[in-house]
This record gives C-alpha cells, sequence and structure tokens, in this order.
C-alpha cells in the first residue's frame, strides 16, 4: 500500500500511554518516555530500509537520529533465533553478525533491529541497553528474557531495567495455525497458551506483545517498567509496513537505541 499526499498529512495513530510522537528527518518518529535517558525510536513507512531504497542513505538518517556516523548503528542479520552480539567496538565493513539481539554498554554505538510484524523490543539499563527482534520463533524462543540476561552480564541490575514494545502485529491481526502454539507448548510455553493465542470467533490469534511482557516480567523486570506502545503494524497501513499485509515486498521499520547514558533527548 503507497501512501498517498493527503495521507502524508494526517496525524500518526495514538499509542498507549508512555509513548508520543516526535519529528525526525523522514517524517515521525515514535519514542517511549520510560527510555528518555538514552536516545532510542522506532521509525515509520516513509524509510523503506531495504532495496531497492537507497538503504544506506536512510540508515545514516537513523543514525543521525541517534547522534552517531552510520558506522556507529550497529544492524543485524537476524534469522528468527536468540542468538546475541554484543558491540564494542567498530563492525567489519560489509559484515552483519547473525543474530536477533544486539547489546551495547557504550554511548559510542547505537543497536537496531528491522522489522515488518514482528516484535521490536527495545531496553535500557543505567548504560547498557538492547535492541531485540521478535517474531514467532523469536518469542517462542524467549528472546525478551536472553536480552534481559545480556544485560544483566553487561552489569545491569534487571530491577531497573527498562523495555518497550514498539509497532508490530497486533493480537487483532495475527492469525495462526494450531502449529505455531504446539511450538510454543515444546518451548515451555504451556502454561501460557491461553494467554497468548486468544481465540476470537473460531481463529487462533498469538498475541506477541502479551507474549513479550510476561517473558520481560518472568525475566526480572518489574509490571510497571514494561511498556507496550499497542500499535498493529498491519492495521495503520499508512504508517507502517507490514508483511501480512503488503507481502515480500514490504519495506521495514527500525527500533533503535544508543548505549551509555544521555541527559538530552533526540
Amino acid at each position: 500500500m503507497k501512501t498517498s499526499a493527503s495521507d502524508a498529512r494526517l496525524a500518526p495513530p495514538a499509542p498507549r500511554a508512555g509513548f508520543s510522537w516526535g519529528h525526525a528527518p523522514w517524517g515521525y518518529v515514535l519514542r517511549a518516555e520510560a527510555l528518555a535517558h538514552v536516545a532510542h525510536g522506532w521509525t515509520t513507512k516513509p524509510l523503506r530500509l531495504r532495496p531497492p531504497a537507497p538503504a544506506s542513505d536512510e540508515w545514516a538518517q537513523v543514525a543521525g537520529v541517534a547522534g552517531l556516523g552510520p558506522p556507529a548503528l550497529a544492524r543485524l542479520h537476524q534469522v528468527h533465533g536468540a542468538a546475541v552480539h554484543v558491540v564494542d567496538g567498530p563492525a567489519t565493513a560489509g559484515m552483519l553478525p547473525e543474530a536477533d539481539i544486539a547489546v551495547t554498554a557504550s554511548d559510542a554505538f547505537a543497536v537496531a533491529v528491522q522489522v515488518a510484524d514482528c516484535v521490536p523490543l527495545l531496553v535500557a539499563g543505567r548504560r547498557a541497553v538492547a535492541a531485540a527482534h521478535a517474531g514467532w520463533r523469536g518469542t517462542a524462543a524467549n528472546v525478551a528474557g536472553t536480552a534481559i540476561e545480556a544485560l544483566v552480564r553487561l552489569g545491569e541490575d534487571r530491577r531497573e531495567l527498562r523495555a518497550a514494545i514498539g509497532p508490530s502485529i497486533g493480537p487483532c491481526c495475527y492469525e495462526v495455525g494450531d502449529e505455531v502454539a504446539d511450538r510454543f507448548a515444546d518451548a515451555g510455553w504451556r502454561d501460557a497458551l491461553d494467554r497468548w493465542f486468544p481465540r476470537p470467533e473460531a481463529a487462533r490469534h498469538l498475541d506477541l506483545w502479551t507474549a513479550n511482557r510476561d517473558q520481560l516480567i518472568a525475566a526480572g523486570l518489574a509490571p510497571s517498567q514494561v511498556h507496550v506502545s499497542g500499535l498493529c503494524t498491519r492495521c495503520h497501513g499508512t504508517w507502517f509496513h507490514s508483511y501480512r499485509r503488503e507481502g515480500a515486498t514490504t519495506g521495514r521499520m527500525a527500533g533503535f537505541i544508543r548505549g551509555g547514558i544521555r541527559s538530552d533527548r533526540v
């Protein structure tokens, strides 16, 4: 679905409490109040962040909003797993590490994930931060909990971590087959199936927002420190790319966050 000139003048959809819209070179950027001590955000549809768009120029815009140059924005080759990449130095040119979680404790770097329905999770502690990509496979593999443990290994106190779930497909639209629920049961989540797989009418839907929130709380975060934007990428076609709505040619949004304490807002 293409965004028309008249659509571009519309106000973006309202997120849940604790999130707000700001301005960026490409248009709007979503931010979480809980992460206001670090530069961070989630991009919107004007950026495609994949070919044939000029991806390097677009990623330079994302890096600039984080207050950095493009080489300091660490990205991943995402594979729907739960591997962690620790960013503590410049990446090898042209090489993206194979992982779905990136963490750093340095304010010289920001970490980013890209999504088109999957959950873009951002987490911040006193200095270390994480960006994680969680689709259904990653959620079954406990990406959220794995990201928390990675930050604890970098010296963070899990009780002080703050997490925010950006725009992703909501339980309203994420219809899945019974085999997906079976995979969650096999992965050890059988007791959570009723909460994570509600059945509106006859179809089984997966609630990635509740699943990732529950996993963050199980990893030691206080419920008050876990925030969900509540913006469904499939519902809001003017603002977000969605694989479920647009198919394989769709673009991607990024969730990005910079390490280290910063007193200024981006």
